[in-house]
């Protein structure tokens, strides 16, 4: 069985006050085109579909058409969403029974009431049956009646007692559908700017994937950066496009994922999307800086970091002469260090991870990966007991 793997559209959100209505169109067509190449037999999304809880006219339009496009595709290829946390459940599941005469599957709010189950859509291929399991963004909160007193006390235990009542039978082949954030014992996959507001401090929202590797393959949404999440069958696909300047070096794409039988291991692949507009940085001097501008990347979404001893004159306009679309403008040279350093001892400095982060992003111009960021820790660590 073929899947195409979406999540985190966040239709209607904007970079920086920049409207992307044009860019998530343009990644949204070629989905459709993609879908129509190569025939997945299911379409997953993972949640996020809007960026505010009450979307705006133009995006519903914007999901509207997609959905349209998608339906039109011959023979018709079942749509399987779930909400996020971005979503309102209420307006997601907006004419869902609908929907689903046109085999389009929503699953917006966890089970309320006892006789309430999650979202279950059957499917077969050449192997047999596929049990596809809607699982949608939960809290704790959401689902606690359900169960005895003190069996729900966090996330994990919340998503561990929602799919433990379905009594699901995983000597068959079963996909689940979920927008949470989920770890392999402690360790965090990699996240950006963009989803750091929605991560809680601390981990409590943290869900270990030992509660759904049993599945065959688990479609995740809540991660902005394409990863796996210990094993390839567990996976968070991305974001159709860069939603933050973090997000530079990612290869944004469908995840196209074959499930064969239940002994055959799964084949991903990634489907490349190409952006109207790319999102990155630039620094340097600022005739270097005008001087690097072409017709192919002036257009572009740019980050400007200026590295001028000498302050120039008017430098925003001068750069908006040859670039459309400047997210920010900083200046990083001897006067701004001495800005930032401490006036008087006793002023609070940060950590020292925090302070490597800022170091390593400045002369890299990009994030630590997870392992480089486990690697420093273990120094500090091993520094601290030193002393």
């Amino acid at each position: 069985m073929k899947i195409f793997h979406l999540s985190d559209l966040h239709i209607g959100k904007q970079l920086r006050y920049y409207s992307l209505k044009e860019n998530q169109q343009a990644a949204l067509s070629q989905i459709v085109d993609l879908a129509e190449k190569h025939r997945p037999d299911v379409i997953l999304i993972c949640g996020d579909i809007y960026d505010r809880s009450v979307p705006s006219g133009e995006a519903y339009t914007i999901f509207d058409r997609f959905l349209q496009e998608l339906s039109e595709i011959t023979p018709q290829i079942p749509v399987l969403i779930i909400a996020g946390n971005h979503d309102n459940p209420q307006r997601l599941s907006y004419a869902s029974s609908f929907l689903e005469k046109h085999q389009i599957y929503v699953s917006a709010e966890a089970p309320a009431r006892p006789d309430e189950h999650l979202k279950k859509v059957a499917l077969s291929d050449q192997h047999g049956e596929v049990n596809f399991y809607l699982l949608p963004f939960l809290k704790p909160g959401y689902v606690r009646h359900l169960f005895d007193e003190g069996a729900v006390t966090d996330y994990e235990s919340a998503v561990r007692a929602v799919l433990s009542r379905e009594e699901i039978d995983f000597g068959k082949r079963n996909v689940l559908l979920s927008h949470q954030f989920y770890t392999n014992q402690g360790q965090k996959p990699e996240a950006c700017d963009s989803e750091q507001a929605v991560i809680n401090v601390g981990g409590l929202d943290n869900i270990d994937v030992s509660a759904v590797e049993a599945f065959d393959y688990v479609a995740l949404g809540h991660i902005h950066g394409p990863q796996m999440v210990k094993a390839p069958h567990i996976r968070y696909c991305g974001t159709p496009l860069k939603y933050s300047v973090s997000e530079e070096f990612h290869k944004k794409a469908v995840t196209m994922v074959t499930l064969g039988d239940k002994q055959q291991e799964i084949q991903i692949q990634s489907l490349p999307l190409i952006p109207i507009q790319e999102v990155r940085r630039e620094r340097g001097l600022l005739k270097e800086i005008i001087g690097r501008a072409t017709e192919e990347n002036c257009h572009d979404f740019i980050s400007v970091t200026l590295t001028d001893e000498k302050e120039p004159y008017h430098p925003k306009e001068q750069l908006e002469e040859v670039y459309d679309s400047i997210l920010e403008l900083r200046v990083d040279n001897t006067r701004t260090r001495s800005l930032l350093e401490p006036e008087e001892e006793g002023e609070i400095l940060l950590q020292p991870m925090e302070a490597f982060r800022a170091f390593y992003q400045e002369m890299q111009s990009q994030p630590m990966s997870g392992e480089e960021e486990k690697i420093v820790a273990e120094i500090l660590d091993h520094i601290s007991y030193g002393f």
